[in-house]
């Protein structure tokens, strides 16, 4: 290609390609443009290099949401989860401005340091649902109003499992509880598919012990309507991380 032609493509990668998100090579070669010159448009400060094959415009404040997006693509079930789900959709308690973003995905991954070092985000990869199928998976994952199109973030239903997973471990206790007392109006046909397929005897009875102390839901009949997996009929006890020992019993 040209030197002459090179303020042209530049002007349509400019125009075509997205602002505020990163893009890869992938994305340079539909419009025309190779390695070879994707290094040039970086030497010539046209595009910034944000990681082998990942590129980014300068001077750009790259957004969180952008750059999940991105990873979407690369990452099996990538998607805004847990408290950062909750928060999103108004479900919070005393949020930093420096919230860390909790991610959850299908597979192992480690976060990339283009992004880490631009945002507090953490990664988890649990399987915490068994699902009957597919489409379970895929309703319980959308794009709240006000974020970018396809934006996968948590219904607040799976959300909060995601939740008490990590509660006393990742995230603390106190915390996770006064998360869980924000909890407004539930779909509880949805709530029960979910606990139904939880695969975390933890997270099932730490929520309907909550449940019932708060009273979002009617536990009774959510077990009478739903076969959870509460494990035996005896109380589970762990020690947590911060050396707490937390003790439920089977139904809440």
């Amino acid at each position: 290609m040209s030197k002459n032609s090179r303020p042209h493509l530049i002007k349509r990668v400019q125009t075509e390609l997205p602002r505020g998100a990163p893009f890869d090579l992938a994305a340079l070669a539909a419009l025309g443009v190779s390695p070879q010159l994707a290094a040039h448009y970086v030497e010539a400060g046209w595009l910034l290099r944000l990681a082998q094959g990942v590129y980014a415009f300068p001077n750009e404040d790259h957004g969180l949401h952008g750059s999940l997006k991105f990873l979407q693509q690369r990452v099996p079930g990538l998607h805004l989860g847990g408290k950062s789900a909750l928060a999103i959709q108004g479900v919070r308690h005393n949020l930093r401005s420096r919230e860390t973003a909790v991610l959850w995905g299908d597979s192992r991954y480690s976060l990339p340091a283009w992004l880490t070092s631009r945002f507090p985000a953490r990664y988890v990869h649990a399987r915490l649902f068994e699902w009957p199928d597919a489409s379970l998976d895929s309703r319980t994952l959308g794009t709240p109003p006000g974020l970018p199109d396809g934006l996968r973030v948590s219904s607040p239903e799976r959300a909060v499992l995601e939740l008490l997973y990590e509660a006393g471990n990742r995230e603390s206790l106190e915390e996770s509880r006064n998360v869980f007392d924000g909890l407004r109006s539930p779909r509880k046909e949805l709530l029960g598919q979910l606990l139904s397929c939880c695969t975390s005897v933890k997270a099932v009875r730490l929520f309907l012990t909550w449940a019932r102390e708060t009273g979002v839901v009617d536990v009774d009949d959510m077990l009478a309507r739903h076969p959870l997996r509460t494990g035996s009929d005896k109380r589970w006890m762990s020690r947590l991380a911060d050396g707490t020992l937390l003790s439920l019993k089977p139904h809440g």
